[in-house]
């Protein structure tokens, strides 16, 4: 812990697996303490996707001979009003992902209930408190944390001593469960949750975080001040608690990200002084090349001047260094083989739609993987308008289809009786898939990429028909494993958007590592790319590529082929209002001025990309 800047410890872990990992083992430790002691020990569980890879870990020890039959569970919190055995019911979550594979006993097991009348909300909250205090009160409290900082369901406005209790859902966070509700609409508008009082009763209190969407989040809870509108930041009075994060979560941290103003020493890196002499340019919005050693002074910058023989030599260098990442016409490589390597099918064009029309003008034969079908991010009135297009087009042409008039019957059928969440009959995937395709292909097209280049992998890993996927098995490396050794690609492009509020783009991502760790053949360079989440950082990106006006603008046509996207997609995520084309005509353009100011050739856009190998 860094005093006073940072009031809780953190533990950074290399990646979410050995966070998981870690606590898993503190959690089995704990566990078999209490055993030998002959007593329970009382867990306090979280939902959500973090905590999905620990409860993995506790079935892998359980298998490997640990019991946790002397274990007590209860969970935080509970949608209401919800049924039990709802896809989306925190009841059906934990029995899938721990309750059926270990022998903690049923009886020691307590999730709060959402489907009570509302007239016994308030006893069984009650009683919820009561069994806890039973047991002893609870021993370790795993808890997530929501982009309003709420623990648990414990929203902006959340005192220190709440208890067990009704709440409404703040906006933002009924946002962010929107993806597996199927629409923000049908996510319920309360929840039971422990609260804050009972949370910060338990003796240890473990707090997990992974991506970049919880970095500032993380950064206000732990270097913020106390306070009722980030209800984690409690946790500073906790005299035992932990927050453990990955190196994305942790990216907003002053340690990470400007450790300069830590009062420690630097190791100043040519990474970490480039990222420092930009942020001392936005300080004094001054270009680069106009810094003087009174700038650095005034910033608490000695130790950096102090690696240099002079100011100017450390201005020359870093703006040397960031000059040579600005690709122009001249730079770009020429006729190589390339994969773009898209995890839904509109990836490539939103993050790096400009770059593909780009090199492909210059001679490269570029392949777009489309990674999965995207299938379940298309309405059901996408469905009905295409079926009624492709009966109107064979009436009008003369060549009715019996069959064809029998699918649409049972497409009509159920689409009328659909529930939301319900998992999609396969007539129904198959037209949502292609909807999904032809728009892959015209705006694959656009960017001047022919259709016979693109590939569709549909990896089964995605191919659930619901929000909830597979975990990733050997079928999915070995689909990108084969197309690897099919193209021999010379360069790769990489999702590298680690915030994806679904999760997709970061298993995308694992799989091709996996693939490329067994691939035979020359290693090509992996370029990571963004732009549906968010944009590399200037300081952070080792390629711009300069767009101009029309060069954004063919981008934005290619965006625009995604129709069953446009206006209103099913899951824009929930960190952006913006349209698709709206967030990448910002973003783009925006580096382009963050690079004008900084005393660089004007350009009108550029996209931005961070070489995972070869990069400098």
């Amino acid at each position: 812990m860094h005093p006073n800047i940072e009031h809780i410890p953190i533990v950074i872990c290399p990646d979410h697996k050995a966070l998981s990992k870690t606590v898993a083992r503190e959690i089995v430790d704990y566990a078999r303490s209490r055993a030998e002691q002959g007593q329970l020990a009382v867990l306090g569980l979280c939902t959500g996707s973090t905590p999905i890879d620990v409860y993995g870990e506790l079935i892998a020890f359980h298998r490997g001979g640990v019991s946790f039959e002397n274990v007590v569970t209860f969970n935080l919190d509970e949608y209401y009003p919800m049924s039990r055995q709802s896809t989306q019911s925190y009841h059906r979550y934990m029995r899938e992902n721990l309750f059926d594979h270990v022998d903690i006993p049923d009886d020691q097991i307590f999730v709060p209930l959402g489907d009570l009348p509302p007239e016994e909300i308030e006893e069984h909250c009650g009683w919820y408190e009561e069994r806890i205090r039973a047991m002893g009160g609870i021993g370790i409290q795993l808890l997530g944390v929501g982009r309003t900082g709420h623990i648990g369901f414990n929203e902006p406005g959340s005192l220190p001593d709440t208890r067990t209790r009704l709440i409404r859902l703040d906006e933002i966070t009924r946002k962010d469960a929107a993806s597996d509700f199927y629409g923000e609409e049908n996510v319920p508008i309360e929840a039971v949750t422990m609260g804050v009082g009972t949370i910060l009763d338990a003796e240890r209190i473990i707090l997990m975080a992974t991506g970049e969407h919880k970095a500032p989040i993380v950064r206000q809870a732990v270097e913020g001040e106390v306070s009722p509108l980030v209800a984690a930041s409690y946790l500073q009075n906790h005299p035992n608690a932990t927050v453990f994060i990955d190196p994305a979560a942790s990216s907003e941290l002053t340690r990470v990200k400007r450790p300069w103003l830590n009062n420690h020493a630097v190791d100043w890196t040519d990474q970490l002084s480039r990222r420092a002499v930009l942020w001392l340019c936005e300080q004094t919005d001054k270009p680069v090349l106009h810094l003087q050693r009174r700038d650095y002074n005034a910033h608490d910058l000695y130790s950096l001047v102090d690696t240099v023989s002079s100011v100017d030599e450390l201005n020359r260098k870093t703006f040397d260094a960031v000059r040579a990442r600005i690709y122009g016409r001249q730079d770009l490589f020429a006729n190589r083989r390339c994969i773009c390597f898209s995890p839904h099918p509109d990836d490539d064009v939103i993050s790096m739609g400009g770059t593909l029309f780009r090199l492909s003008a210059v001679g490269n034969d570029i392949t777009i993987a489309y990674m999965t079908s995207g299938n379940i991010a298309v309405f059901d009135e996408d469905v009905k308008r295409l079926i009624d297009f492709i009966g109107l087009t064979f009436r009008d042409l003369g060549c009715p289809h019996e069959r064809f008039d029998g699918i649409v019957d049972s497409v009509r059928s159920f689409l009328a009786a659909k529930q939301p969440g319900q998992v999609d009959i396969p007539e129904v995937q198959v037209i949502k898939t292609n909807i999904r395709r032809s728009e892959a292909i015209a705006a694959a097209s656009t960017v001047n990429v022919p259709p016979e280049k693109t590939r569709f992998l549909d990896l089964p890993f995605y191919e659930t028909g619901q929000v909830k996927k597979n975990p990733v098995c050997d079928d999915d490396v070995g689909i990108v494993l084969n197309l690897l050794k099919e193209i021999r690609p010379e360069v790769v492009f990489v999702a590298g958007d680690l915030s994806d509020p679904h999760g997709t783009h970061r298993v995308c991502k694992e799989v091709i590592d996996q693939a490329l760790a067994v691939y035979d053949g020359p290693a090509p360079e992996v370029w990571l790319y963004r732009g549906a989440w968010q944009e590399w950082e200037v300081d952070e990106a080792d390629v711009f590529i300069p767009l101009s006006y029309e060069d954004l603008q063919r981008k934005i046509q290619a965006i625009f082929r995604h129709e069953s996207q446009k206006d209103t997609a099913m899951f824009p995520g929930a960190y952006d209002e913006r349209e698709f084309w709206e967030r990448v005509q910002d973003r783009n353009t925006h580096t382009a001025r963050r690079l004008d100011k900084l005393g660089f050739p004007q350009y009108y856009a550029m996209e931005a990309f961070v070489l995972e190998s070869g990069g400098s």
